[in-house]
């Protein structure tokens, strides 16, 4: 299939950025949809590409927007609830309005972003529950050709997860973690961007799911003392048994800012890697955390010490 136009959903979030500079980089047409385009400027810049404000949970705009595009890739995903943002509203009903706003449209192709884990029959959490639901949605759509990824944790210099637990670390000398066995593949950014491109014009793709995993298994906790050696920190990272973990994530997420939920407990119930990685029947070879992550954080202890050192230097 020639592709003449993309409609991305969730293309200013972390992935998004990758995908749609990719994309853009490689001479494709996108357009981006956003509530906020006016915090996004710096897509507006890529060749090719469009930013376009719009409520992506009305299924009038989606249609709208998605007339005139032959492929749509839905990159929607949230971690916590919040008030305005329920998991199934992001993860059901949204992949439902967009594969019914696709049949209006005429569009034939969509990439769907789901998880590692996702079970609409037997997911612990409701955020694994809602995305099971929701590739299930997507893949019983008539007329589309679809494509769905999930992915292990995502890793990149600009991500949360490791940045998260790096100013976590900065800040406390022993870091109480919980599901300290859970196990986790982590998959850098620029391979799940790679993945998205390659199934584009791959009709070998369509209907078919692929896990997306680095190569390597790491704990939780070996994951989190791995980020304080990158970051030359000596810490103390303590396990917590599931008792206090639970009660650590319902304290936690009464917060205003959600960092651990009860919910996010119980999607680590579920360990995080592939039965069968989908890199492999891709063709792509997965890059390492110990290929990115250590260099990207030398040159921030780098920059905070320099800083450090002027600041000291004005007050001498």
């Amino acid at each position: 299939m020639k592709v003449q136009k993309i409609c991305v959903l969730g293309g200013t979030g972390f992935v998004g950025r990758h995908l749609v500079a990719r994309l853009a980089n490689r001479g494709y047409p996108v357009k981006v949809l956003t509530r906020y385009p006016h915090r996004h400027r710096e897509i507006e810049v890529l060749p090719g590409a469009e930013l376009v404000e719009a409520d992506v949970h009305d299924p009038t705009v989606l249609q709208q927007h998605f007339a005139g595009c032959n492929v749509v890739i839905n990159l929607v995903g949230v971690l916590h609830e919040y008030s305005r943002q329920s998991f199934r509203a992001v993860h059901v009903e949204l992949p439902g309005k967009v594969a019914e706003a696709c049949h209006a449209a005429g569009v034939k192709r969509l990439l769907h972003m789901s998880a590692l884990g996702a079970d609409a029959a037997k997911g612990p959490s409701q955020y694994l529950f809602s995305k099971g639901e929701g590739e299930q949605r997507v893949m019983q759509a008539k007329d589309l050709a679809v494509t769905v990824f999930k992915p292990s944790i995502i890793f990149g210099p600009d991500d949360n997860f490791f940045n998260q637990f790096a100013n976590m670390l900065r800040l406390a000398r022993v870091l109480p973690l919980a599901c300290p066995n859970s196990r986790f593949a982590p998959v850098y950014v620029g391979d799940v961007a790679q993945a998205f491109e390659t199934a584009l014009e791959n009709d070998a793709t369509i209907g078919q799911s692929y896990e997306l995993c680095g190569p390597r298994v790491y704990t939780f906790k070996e994951l989190v003392e791995d980020i304080a050696r990158m970051l030359e920190l000596k810490r103390r990272v303590v396990g917590l048994p599931d008792s206090l973990a639970r009660l650590q994530g319902k304290i936690l997420g009464l917060m205003p800012v959600k960092i651990f939920t009860t919910d996010n407990f119980l999607s680590l119930q579920v360990d995080s890697v592939c039965s069968r990685n989908g890199m492999e029947a891709i063709g792509i070879v997965p890059r390492s955390v110990e290929s990115i992550m250590p260099m990207y954080f030398a040159q921030q202890t780098q920059r905070r010490r320099y800083d450090a050192f002027r600041r000291t230097a004005r007050r001498g």
